[in-house]
Parts: structure tokens; C-alpha cells; sequence
């Protein structure tokens, strides 16, 4: 029943994710979906020292309702996207 509700909600785009930018490299990360923000602050630790082991650094770290299209986004894609995720109810121009 949690996954149904989960999935549910990110199709909406109102489940939480951990949006995880670094420095070095040029990185943004998306882990999730989650129910709730309290269940995303649960995990974020271990999502942050996966990547520090990886030798990112730099780290800046948000939780957030959105809907990621790609759940890596290096820097080639940031550079074609300027690193902006829209939210899944904002109006584009």
C-alpha cells in the first residue's frame, strides 16, 4: 500500500526527493521518492556519505516536492539545462 501511495503521489509530483548538488564533480543527484520529508531526513545521511566516498565534494543538500527527469545530472546536462529543475506545477515562459 506505501509503494502505491508513493508512486502515486510522484506522479503528481508531490512525493519528497533528496537533491544532492556537488562541486566537484558537477553533479546533481535525485534519491527517492518519499512519502514524507521526515522519512527523507531519515536517509539523507547515507545518500550523502555514498557520495563523499565517491570523492565528491563540495556537497549542498535539499529536500523537495518535485518530479526529476533524470535522477544523475552531470555536467554536460547542466550546461544544456543551466542546471534548473522546474517544479512539476510552475507556469514556463
Amino acid at each position: 500500500m506505501k509503494e502505491f501511495l508513493i508512486s502515486l503521489l510522484d506522479f503528481f509530483g508531490l512525493a519528497f526527493w533528496i537533491e544532492i548538488i556537488t562541486e566537484v564533480p558537477r553533479c546533481t543527484y535525485y534519491f527517492g521518492p518519499f512519502l514524507s520529508r521526515r522519512e527523507a531526513e531519515a536517509l539523507k545521511a547515507g545518500y550523502i556519505e555514498d557520495i563523499q566516498q565517491e570523492g565528491a565534494t563540495g556537497i549542498t543538500v535539499s529536500i523537495k516536492r518535485c518530479k526529476p527527469a533524470k535522477l544523475t545530472i552531470d555536467e554536460e546536462d547542466l550546461a544544456a539545462s543551466a542546471g534548473k529543475v522546474v517544479p512539476i506545477f510552475s507556469v514556463q515562459s
